[in-house]
């Protein structure tokens, strides 16, 4: 039988929250999450993790800390901020997708308290026990937090942090290659009038099978099935490997363009081609206004009457459009090329939307949702209300 280990999450969102849940069943598990959202857990996983309210409350107790973060400035930044309150003995287990360099910066940070230990597989993986984990460590620290990682998939050691954020970089791109495959046949099927169900059908025969197979409910429209992954995590990782390799990747030019909005038909065709375009058209709009900082891109996006709602330094504030607009200047953030936004998720009922986004500006991570309505000009955001952390 294994033994209960006291286990701190740090990173919440779709993979950290299916962990949690994965080893609640066996150990004691606190979690926290950067951004204040609620878990994105399943079932029951929110029952199976306290959730800490500061990373340092959430790791003052544990033996195994997991840190399932979107990237290495943020291993960083939560690094800074528990490295102090860690217990003697705790390990920190990093099962995310960060480049060779900052693997190897982790490592001699911690030393022989370190695993790497990125993943392959989703986060329906994640929930079954079936992840593919390359896990670099001292031979005494991987033994040591084996029977945690088998509850959460099969083990296979890694000679060394930079190896295994490599080796997860490549199968990165293999998937980016398979997902704008996909993309592609799907519209040329849609352009030919094809069924959808028959499609899918045919392609799971093929080359695309596994990731057919894997998708088929999301890919087909079937009700209460959500992304697994994003777009945006994507990019970031081929970002990642291009810097590490020196080599381009097509795959990563095709996925996103050269406009800053294009992840987002991407997203919504790789993952859930039945959102309309026309859906589509004001959230790419938004991101155009942030990226430029050209406020015109707002007033496509938004309807006349639209409120951006949300607390700023302590107080609720509603700004009707012209006010939001009026914080623009027409021109990018200086540091907008180190900024990213990416769509977690859209859902469309009849005439009205709903959406939500992930904007990660300097320190600043912000989660927008948007209340969308088809208008007689097409489809407009009505409201917007966000949270800042």
């Amino acid at each position: 039988m294994t033994t209960p280990h006291t286990i701190a999450v740090l990173g919440l969102g779709r993979m950290g929250s299916a962990i949690a849940a994965r080893l609640g069943d066996d150990h004691h598990v606190v979690g926290w999450t950067r951004s204040g959202r609620p878990p994105r857990a399943r079932g029951d996983a929110v029952a199976k993790a306290a959730v800490a309210r500061d990373p340092a409350e959430a790791v003052a107790t544990a033996d195994v800390v997991i840190l399932a973060l979107f990237d290495g400035l943020a291993c960083e930044e939560v690094l800074d901020r528990i490295q102090g309150s860690l217990r003697p003995g705790a390990v920190v287990v990093n099962t995310g997708t960060v480049g060779p360099g900052e693997a190897a910066r982790l490592a001699a940070r911690l030393g022989a308290s370190y695993v790497h230990a990125p993943v392959l597989g989703s986060v329906a993986a994640a929930a079954a026990g079936t992840l593919q984990i390359l896990a670099a460590a001292d031979e005494g620290t991987l033994d040591r937090v084996r029977p945690v990682l088998e509850r959460l998939g099969t083990v296979r050691p890694v000679d060394g942090a930079t190896l295994a954020a490599a080796l997860k970089l490549v199968a990165n791109s293999a998937l980016a290659g398979a997902v704008v495959a996909l993309r592609d046949t799907l519209r040329q099927a849609d352009a030919l009038g094809l069924s959808r169900a028959r499609t899918l059908d045919v392609l799971a025969l093929g080359q695309l099978g596994g990731l057919v197979t894997r998708k088929r409910a999301f890919l087909d429209g079937s009700p209460g099935h959500a992304a697994e992954f994003t777009i945006g995590a994507l990019l970031k990782d081929l970002d990642l490997l291009a810097a590490a390799s020196g080599t381009p990747l097509p795959a990563a030019a095709d996925l996103a363009g050269s406009d800053p909005a294009a992840d987002i038909a991407v997203a919504a065709t790789a993952t859930a081609p039945a959102v309309d375009e026309a859906v589509l058209a004001p959230l790419r709009a938004y991101i155009r206004g942030h990226a430029t900082g050209d406020p015109t891109h707002f007033r496509t996006a938004f309807l006349p009457t639209a409120h951006i709602e949300g607390m700023r330094d302590g107080t609720f504030v509603s700004w009707p459009l012209d006010d939001y607009c009026a914080l623009f200047g027409g021109h990018p953030a200086p540091d907008e090329p180190t900024r990213s936004r990416r769509l977690d998720a859209v859902d469309v009922h009849g005439t009205v939307a709903t959406a939500s986004m992930t904007l990660r500006h300097g320190p600043d991570t912000f989660t927008d949702v948007f209340l969308l309505v088809r208008a007689a000009d097409g489809w407009r955001i009505a409201n917007k209300a966000y949270h800042r952390a």
